[in-house]
This record gives structure tokens, sequence and C-alpha cells, in this order.
């Protein structure tokens, strides 16, 4: 099926890119301008290895999200971008541009949503989007007509492999992500429940909601069941919005090649 939609998780590519453009310049300026050139033919690449006829960019907003709201410490320890390449997102936002390829920028949205609204909602209509991103986050979106590609691998994720080898269903990934938190989000899970734990927990309970009425004397469900308000905090944090209004069309990021 031919793609309708490519978005890309646009800091998800350009910090990895400007990552590498730091080690190979000598300076600020002439790493970001590389940073600027990088990220754009990637881009085009993309265009190239899957053709589409709409694509946008989804940027991060600077503020604090939803998530931070009711949970203070989501993403604490985590490296934020560098400063000169957040103020340096703007002219990279009008490279892409003169290429016809649209940013969407939001100041409080974090691009996780923004992207998995804009994928459910084409998706719904039978038409395919391709999310070039290495984040995992996005697994639980995958679909007939969601599909993600790692453009750093140059591979296709499968998030059935994914779940096969963590020995779950797809459906459970969310609740697996909840009992055994996320590190690099600072999302705590259930205490002293680690990947098998929670398998073999899904694979008898089947549920977050299932373990929580158990009434059991199991070890393992009383452990899960001792924490189970962080249990159902994680997966409110890991959980994708699919409503955020977007104020556009899909017509409106239809890929027009520019001349060289």
């Amino acid at each position: 099926m031919p793609n309708t939609l490519l978005i890309v998780d646009a800091m998800n590519l350009i910090r990895r890119i400007h990552a590498v453009s730091e080690n190979q310049h000598p300076t600020e300026k002439s790493s970001l301008i590389a940073t600027l050139h990088a990220s754009v033919n990637a881009c085009l690449k993309l265009l190239k290895q899957v053709p589409s006829s709409h694509v946008i960019a989804v940027f991060d907003g600077q503020q604090p999200s939803w998530r931070h709201d009711i949970y203070p410490e989501y993403k604490q320890g985590r490296k934020p971008a560098p400063s000169a390449l957040v103020e340096y997102l703007e002219p990279i936002q009008d490279a892409l541009l003169a290429q016809g390829i649209e940013s969407l920028v939001s100041e409080s949205d974090e691009a996780d949503d923004l992207i998995a609204t804009l994928a459910s909602k084409v998706a719904s209509k039978h038409k395919q989007v391709c999310i070039v991103s290495t984040d995992k986050g996005f697994f639980q979106l995958h679909q007939t007509y969601i599909v993600q590609y790692d453009h750093f691998a140059q591979t296709w994720f499968n998030s059935q492999q994914h779940c096969q080898k963590l020995g779950i269903q797809t459906s459970q990934l969310l609740d697996y992500w909840a009992l055994v938190g996320i590190s690099g989000s600072n999302i705590k899970g259930a205490a002293g429940i680690g990947p098998k734990s929670a398998a073999k927990l899904l694979h008898e309970l089947q549920t977050i909601e299932d373990i929580e009425k158990a009434d059991s004397e199991d070890k393992l469900v009383r452990k899960a069941q001792a924490d189970i308000s962080n249990v159902k905090l994680a997966k409110q944090l890991l959980t994708l919005k699919h409503d955020i209004p977007l104020g556009f069309s899909l017509k409106e990021l239809r890929y027009s090649p520019q001349s060289p």
C-alpha cells in the first residue's frame, strides 16, 4: 500500500544528527550549520525511501506538558537539548519548508502526542502512515495503517516481534511498561517487578486491572498490588494522546518536491 503521510519525529532525528556534528566540527556555528544540512538531507532521503504524498516534521514544545502537571518528576535527570540547538530550530524549520516539508510546533504539547493524534486520525481513514523515530513508545500505535521506521538503523520496527521476545501480547505492552517502569523518562513501575516478573503476571492475569482486583497470595501479585498507584500513574503517563486539536487538514501537508 502506498504511503500517504510520512511523520518525522523531528527532535529524535535532529538531536542524534547534531551529536555527530558536534564531534566533527570545530565550532558551534559550523556544527549547527552541518546539523541543518544533514537534517534536511535525511528528510529528503526518507522521502525517497518511503515515497509519500504528504509529509510533516513534528517538534516538541519547549514548555512543560500535561505529564509534568500530574508527575513533576517526569523526565527528571534527562539531558536537555543543547540550548544553541534549540535556538537554531527555526532556521532548520525554514530550511525544511524550503524543501516542501511543513513543521508542526506546539508550545506545550509533546511531539509524541501530536504524532499519535495525527497518525491515528489519518489511519482512521484507512490511509497509510509511516512514523520515523527510534522511540519504542510509538509501538502502541502500530497497526495495519501505522508503521515505524528507524532512519539510523535503516530498518522497520516490528512491535509484534518485540512483544514476542518479551513474552507478552501486543495488547499488553502498555501494561508491561507500566509494571516495569521506563527509566529514561523517570517513570517508576512496581517496586521489585522486573521484565520476567511482569511478563509472568500478565500471562496469568492479563491486565493491570485484573492484577489490582486479584484475590491472591502470590508474592508477585502482592508486590504489584502494593505499588498499584504507581503502576496506574505510569500507564497514564505512557499512553499517548489521540485527541489534541491540530488546527489543519491533511491536504495542507501535501508534499511537492522543490526544484534544485
